[in-house]
């Protein structure tokens, strides 16, 4: 699953350098606050907005992906009245865990890749590697059809899901990266 979070792009590239991310929000770390703040993808410009709108210094979306995090993540309410959960990680974020950084400035001001962009890029991809996984299993039918007429479709369809779903999330991985 992706989470996100924003970041202030010095903090970020510290935490690069170093290997974890420590600060939880706005001028507050992890030890303070004892957790770090995060949003799932229908969250984080409104934190943005509500949040970051005053903040001069660049910021960065950190993109994370929760199963390379070694820190857990748990969905909570927040205090002040909010009716829905965030995602809290408590604990560092290691830095592989951040697959993609997006620049984000002021509301309504952006630069480099988009939301928009960076969602639709991956749902192409997924799109790409699903259709893969589609093509190899309907070839690997047709030739097991060819050999053996009674079973060699089952058989086929077998061989290429054994083979196909590996090689999938194999790719997928690399991808992500």
């Amino acid at each position: 699953m992706r989470i996100f979070h924003i970041a202030m792009r010095s903090d970020w590239n510290d935490a690069r350098r170093s290997g974890s991310y420590t600060m939880s929000t706005i001028s507050r770390t992890l030890a303070e606050e004892g957790f770090i703040h995060a949003s799932r993808g229908d969250q984080w410009q409104r934190v943005r907005d509500t949040y970051y709108a005053d903040i001069p210094d660049p910021l960065v979306l950190l993109v994370i992906d929760t199963d390379r995090l070694t820190a857990p993540v748990v969905e909570e309410v927040p205090a002040g009245g909010i009716d829905e959960t965030f995602p809290h990680i408590y604990g560092p974020i290691n830095a592989d865990a951040v697959v993609q950084t997006v620049s984000i400035d002021a509301p309504g001001q952006q630069h480099g890749e988009s939301f928009s962009a960076l969602f639709l890029g991956e749902m192409f991809r997924n799109l790409l590697l699903g259709s893969l996984l589609i093509g190899l299993v309907a070839f690997a039918v047709v030739v097991g059809r060819i050999v053996d007429p009674e079973w060699g479709a089952l058989v086929g369809l077998g061989i290429a899901l054994l083979v196909g779903i590996p090689l999938v999330v194999l790719l997928h991985r690399r991808v992500s990266r």
